[in-house]
């Protein structure tokens, strides 16, 4: 492994990442997305609103598909919050995968464009099966974009801590 970068883990094997991820109390850094219907949208047009994001590799596999359902029903319940969840999954396949499953408060989007996020955070696996494709990562911001919570799962198979990413959510305004 190489020194200076992230290592995350896939199954117990170690999986380097592009770099480091940004920090609690830095302030995130935007980035372009693609949405379901083909439009960009970035980060910072969530203007006033605090901020869950999660990174997935990929909504066709059973943990990345709990995590957005179990996001989408937490937000559900959350005034004032936009959860974005962010993989590099064609927009068609996270239609798809929406409509199928019902998730209608998470916005899930496509890093496959410009990999910004990938690029921005970090989290994009560069060796492993998964290579290129983002590690499992949580990140709660407030409505300034200033990161109050990080997790960067430790083995791209376990779930988050969604209790804690959720109690740091509680304490924004």
């Amino acid at each position: 492994m190489s020194e200076g970068k992230e290592t995350v883990k896939l199954k117990g094997s170690p999986v380097l990442l592009k770099g480091y991820i940004p920090e609690v109390g830095e302030i995130a850094p935007d980035f372009t997305f693609v949405q379901a219907d083909m439009n960009e949208k970035s980060l910072y047009d969530f203007e006033g609103l605090n901020k869950i994001l999660i990174s997935l590799p990929s909504v066709d596999t059973g943990i990345c598909a709990m995590e957005t359902k179990k996001f989408n029903e937490a937000v559900s319940k959350l005034e004032n919050v936009v959860c974005v969840a962010v993989s590099k999954d064609l927009p068609f396949a996270l239609k798809r995968f929406c409509g199928a499953e019902g998730i209608e408060n998470v916005k899930a989007v496509s890093d496959f464009r410009y990999s910004d996020f990938a690029n921005e955070y970090n989290l994009e696996m560069v060796n492993s099966p998964l290579k290129m494709l983002l590690a499992r990562a949580v990140f709660v911001l407030d409505k300034e974009n200033r990161i109050h919570y990080v997790e960067l799962v430790e083995d791209i198979t376990y779930e988050p801590n969604y209790d804690k990413a959720l109690e740091a959510v509680a304490k924004l305004k």
